[in-house]
């Protein structure tokens, strides 16, 4: 009884900040009677200067930390407000006030369990980035290092907690009033929001993040990753290098540093195809301000509180749908998304392809420093959702991040789109991957895999008869021989399987 009571006076609250914002312009896409839209329309922003997503982001930042996450995932769904709309999304900053030095020092002495005195040789009482969850401050070891320490907001968990509670009572209203806006999935996303969130919550999964991301990248010239200090790092504390460095957008001062761009984008570029290709675990969060270069060139990223990962089956799905997209083989990428259980295998796969054929051609048309392979992607995506695809957290992640290297790449070259320089990187991996070699090769260690676990099949297939004898379910005389072959010929099929 309590719970709605208490969404509907937060959910009171909202409005008014919205109102405040003019930013109640989302009123016109719902499916509202005309008066409650005359009502919200001196809200909407109709007259104002500045874009409405800009408005949204300022009233989202107002809101508090989960709108301000909740406004990164949107930026990831045009199709829920338009494209301005989340381009204008995708740009929110977290912008919150620091809380005080007292309680961030009273918080590491209890998560590392000494004073801070013993921990670090000096810590710096002025953060110098304050975000949704948490802020830095920067520090000395003992021994000289230089690190950054990462300290979670006082009470953030309940906080944001509360705060998901109500956007999934919101979603679930939102389906219930307006059956029709539920293609949309509004509880899904949701979801994926609170799943995105929550992973930030705790910054052990962060500092693990970086240490595998270092490792993949260990042999990769040109990129780094900061070192973790695992001995001052818990759930609430994180404690990683100290990174000096250039936002990598600032090209003119990269270029008075006597840096080339072209040379860092060209490094970015295999970067990127390295963490999705290669290794199916990428950086889901690498804008400008995460990403840092050396004086020596040398790409460093931060912020590992969002990282993304793929399978090698999905990989090779999406290298399909992009050779489909390239080819103009429409009908291959309505496959592709069917056989790869995106898309239900009784949808229409030649209104899919008719579909698809009408996103690729406008993009595909333009020269290729021009095409956004990002916005593709995303378009397609939205449009399988028409055909019933089920939400993919994992490839919307892949989408923001394709966009925001896109933006990164055209910051340092405007002339060079970062596909034209991954793109044999991408070629020689799927020749690599998808041609009649490998897929011999994919089949002599299936084939591998099933004599390797034959004897384990054969050992319990022993010990399943053995039991149906001893409960007397099998004849006196011990099952017949062709019993005992169709069983074998079952279980070795399913592990081949």
């Amino acid at each position: 009884m309590l719970r709605p009571i208490r969404h509907v006076i937060r959910g009171i609250r909202v409005i008014r900040v919205l109102m405040r914002h003019q930013a109640l312009f989302f009123v016109e896409l719902l499916p509202v009677s005309p008066p409650v839209r005359r009502l919200a329309r001196p809200w909407t922003g109709g007259r104002a200067t500045r874009r409405p997503g800009q408005r949204l982001a300022d009233a989202l930042v107002e809101l508090g930390p989960s709108f301000v996450k909740l406004g990164q995932t949107l930026a990831v769904r045009p199709d829920l407000m338009g494209s301005q709309v989340a381009r204008d999304l995708a740009r929110l900053q977290d912008r919150l006030e620091p809380f005080p030095a007292e309680q961030a020092l009273a918080l590491i002495e209890r998560e590392l369990e000494a004073p801070v005195e013993r921990v670090f040789a000096r810590f710096d009482r002025v953060p110098v980035a304050a975000a949704s969850v948490a802020q830095v401050h920067f520090a000395e070891l003992p021994d000289g290092r230089e690190v950054a320490v990462k300290v979670l907001r006082p009470g953030i968990e309940a906080k944001i907690e509360a705060e998901l509670g109500f956007f999934l009572w919101l979603a679930e209203a939102v389906e219930y009033l307006f059956p029709h806006l539920r293609r949309l999935r509004p509880v899904e996303t949701v979801q994926v929001h609170a799943l995105w969130t929550r992973r930030e919550l705790d910054l052990r999964l962060e500092a693990a993040a970086a240490a595998e991301f270092a490792l993949n990248c260990a042999e990769d010239e040109g990129f780094r990753v900061p070192y973790v200090d695992w001995e001052r790092t818990s759930r609430r504390v994180l404690t990683l290098e100290r990174i000096s460095g250039t936002p990598s957008d600032q090209r003119a001062r990269l270029i008075e540093q006597g840096l080339d761009p072209v040379r860092i984008l060209d490094r970015a570029a295999v970067v990127f195809f390295n963490q999705v290709f290669r290794d199916g675990f990428f950086h889901a969060d690498m804008h400008p301000g995460n990403t840092f270069i050396e004086p020596d060139g040398t790409i460093v990223p931060v912020d590992f509180g969002i990282m993304g990962r793929l399978d090698l089956d999905t990989r090779k799905y999406l290298a399909e749908i992009l050779i489909g997209f390239l080819d103009r083989d429409y009908r291959r990428v309505a496959d592709v998304f069917v056989r790869a259980g995106y898309v239900p295998i009784d949808e229409d796969r030649d209104a899919f392809a008719q579909a698809a054929r009408a996103i690729g051609e406008p993009i595909l048309g333009k020269p290729l420093a021009d095409i956004s392979i990002g916005r593709l992607f995303g378009q397609i995506l939205t449009v399988a959702e028409q055909f019933h695809m089920q939400q993919q957290p994992h490839l919307l992640l892949l989408q923001k991040t394709m966009v925001v290297a896109e933006g990164v790449g055209r910051a340092l070259d405007p002339t060079v789109n970062i596909w034209q320089t991954a793109q044999p990187l991408v070629a020689g991996w799927i020749a690599r991957h998808l041609g009649p070699h490998a897929k011999a090769m994919e089949l002599a260690q299936d084939v591998y895999d099933a004599a390797r676990r034959a004897p384990v099949v054969l050992r319990r297939l022993e010990q399943t008869l053995v039991r149906m004898e001893r409960q007397q379910m099998v004849l006196k005389d011990r099952a017949p021989i062709w019993l005992f072959l169709a069983l074998a010929a079952f279980l070795l099929g399913w592990t081949i399987r």
